[in-house]
């Protein structure tokens, strides 16, 4: 019979500084050489953690209210848009968002610049009500004169995603960085063995409420991402292979470090946001033991040739060999890139680790965990 423990047990050896935490990476090399069972004896949890472009990310703000008041509804901040289709003086600011399709500054940008605590120019404008009679409003705001920074994030943590190739005779512009030609360069977009979700493939310990780092502050998982899927295939060491499980993630901005929430412009792309997030994985028992040793050898992802225009899936290949630097395909060496940081992703990794072995970061058990899916659907064009 395999042995287990609980999620209060191991709070318990954290509240009494018994709790052995490692990263995901130094539990990969002992997995080289120890049984899950022994692995299960010696750790009780493994933190995880990933670093890389996240655009389906944005804050929520609250901006006080003006004398007289305001229902303020076409929002500028730094001339990036917000939706002000909410509450009188909430708005929403997306990562991606610009003034003008091409411009190179958008609301990662203002975001990050809040969080370094730097002055923003907030325009707004109304119609004007009996009860909100203001109609425009031009200032400064920080973080210390708002009231909510909420970062709030509908998908991230990619449980795993495509390697990004390029067929065609001319460069592609992507949001998987510039692909050169005739199979120039391949670009890949995880932290391999130390990303949250291949550490947990089932999902097992992440749902609804488990605490994180997130943006080097405390967050939550708030629901599952959107395009969330379980359906995909899993390999042989029960890894997802391609894009699959996600995160919605929330948490106090007012408390994030611009070190691991960093805005980012894609050539001729757009706007995206560099976010960081760190995950513990509790040890329960000897199957999260096995799944917490996995290592890059073991996780694959699909070749998709990203410009053909279809996304074609051309092949599979295994994350050592993306690491490495080179990869062979179609006869020919190709140069490959990753455009998530593995350094940072250690960095968060190092950081959980040291919080909870110090006492100041506690496991949470997931209110509700997700649900398995079987696919995702398509936007019909129907008119």
């Amino acid at each position: 019979m395999s042995k287990k423990r609980s999620i209060d047990e191991i709070n318990e050896k954290i509240r009494s500084g018994k709790a052995v935490v490692l990263t995901a990476e130094q539990v990969s090399a002992m997995g080289k050489e120890m049984t899950s069972a022994e692995l299960f004896d010696k750790v009780d949890v493994v933190t995880t953690a990933t670093f890389g472009p996240m655009c389906s990310s944005g804050a929520f703000i609250n901006f006080g209210h003006t004398s007289p008041p305001m229902r303020m509804e076409r929002i500028t901040l730094n001339n990036v848009p917000a939706y002000g289709g909410i509450a009188a003086v909430d708005a929403y600011l997306g990562a991606t968002e610009t003034a003008m399709p091409h411009d190179q500054y958008g609301g990662a940008h203002v975001i990050e610049e809040l969080i370094a605590g730097k002055d923003v120019i907030l325009q707004a404008t109304a119609k004007g009500t009996d009860c909100y009679t203001r109609t425009e409003v031009k200032t400064f705001i920080n973080r210390n004169t708002i009231n909510e920074f909420i970062m709030f994030n509908p998908r991230n943590a990619y449980q795993n995603y495509n390697v990004a190739v390029n067929s065609t005779s001319k460069i592609k512009y992507t949001y998987m960085g510039i692909l050169l030609p005739s199979f120039g360069n391949a670009n890949f977009s995880t932290s391999g063995e130390l990303s949250p979700l291949l550490n947990d493939p089932e999902l097992r310990t992440i749902g609804i409420g488990t605490r994180i780092l997130f943006g080097g502050a405390v967050g939550y998982v708030a629901w599952h991402g959107t395009q969330f899927n379980t359906g995909k295939p899993v390999n042989e060491h029960g890894v997802p292979v391609g894009n699959s499980a996600t995160l919605a993630l929330i948490g106090d901005a007012k408390q994030m470090s611009n070190r691991f929430i960093k805005a980012a412009y894609f050539e001729k792309y757009g706007v995206s946001m560099f976010v960081g997030v760190g995950i513990p994985i509790p040890v329960l028992d000897d199957d999260l033991a096995k799944r917490v040793s996995v290592c890059n050898r073991q996780i694959e992802t699909n070749i998709i040739d990203y410009g053909s225009g279809n996304f074609e899936l051309l092949g599979r290949i295994d994350y050592e060999s993306l690491f490495s630097g080179k990869i062979s395909f179609n006869g020919k060496k190709i140069r490959t890139a990753p455009l998530s940081s593995v350094k940072v992703a250690r960095e968060i990794a190092d950081i959980l680790k040291k919080e909870i072995s110090e006492g100041r970061f506690y496991l949470t058990e997931p209110v509700a965990l997700f649900p398995r899916t079987t696919g995702l659907n398509s936007l019909e064009i129907r008119i």
